[in-house]
């Protein structure tokens, strides 16, 4: 299978499958569009990943020719899907797509499996598939791009989240954090 399809079908499980997960652990409810993980920004981006990619393939398609970048990404791609995937089962009922801002009876706080390594599996797990998704593409402007724009979503996004999670845990969370990174490089 050629590295396009790849990524058309990488794209397809990731979202279908995040829908599956929310609806399955959730309730139908409970889930909405938001679950599906698109938003403008993300379709811009993979827009843009799909002109530099048939923009490089006419101009240069040497570029493209290299399975074994192509390979690798792919590999990055199936490890940073089972990552996040093992973080939202593990977590079941306290993993939301949205950032809980109040504490909910069931919300607990998850220390085991994916979690006893990676404070933030499910992150780790996005920024790996989504490097991975330009690298299987062979694309190296948007593989630094992806990498900038998930990190940096990250930097941001990662600290708002622990403060409320430190509000709900307590010293149970300080302890977890003193000992656990949080997955994305240089976010403490």
């Amino acid at each position: 299978m050629d590295p396009l399809s790849q990524f058309l079908l990488a794209i397809l499980f990731f979202h279908s499958s995040e829908y599956i997960l929310a609806a399955a652990i959730h309730g139908m409810s409970n889930v909405n569009v938001k679950s599906l993980l698109v938003s403008k920004e993300y379709v811009l981006a993979m827009v843009f990943a799909l002109l530099e990619y048939f923009f490089e393939l006419l101009l240069f398609p040497g570029l493209k020719e290299h399975l074994w970048v192509s390979n690798l990404g792919l590999a990055m791609l199936v490890v940073g899907e089972i990552v996040r995937k093992l973080a939202i089962v593990t977590a079941g009922r306290s993993f939301t797509h949205l950032i809980r801002v109040y504490h909910e009876d069931h919300h607990k706080l998850v220390t085991s499996g994916v979690y006893a390594f990676f404070r933030h599996p499910s992150y780790c797990g996005f920024l790996i598939w989504s490097v991975g998704t330009q690298i299987m593409l062979c694309n190296p402007i948007a593989t630094v791009g992806f990498a900038v724009v998930v990190w940096r979503f990250f930097v941001a996004r990662i600290p708002y989240e622990e403060y409320f999670l430190r509000q709900f845990f307590g010293a149970d969370y300080e302890e977890y954090a003193r000992r656990v990174p949080s997955g994305v490089p240089f976010v403490m």
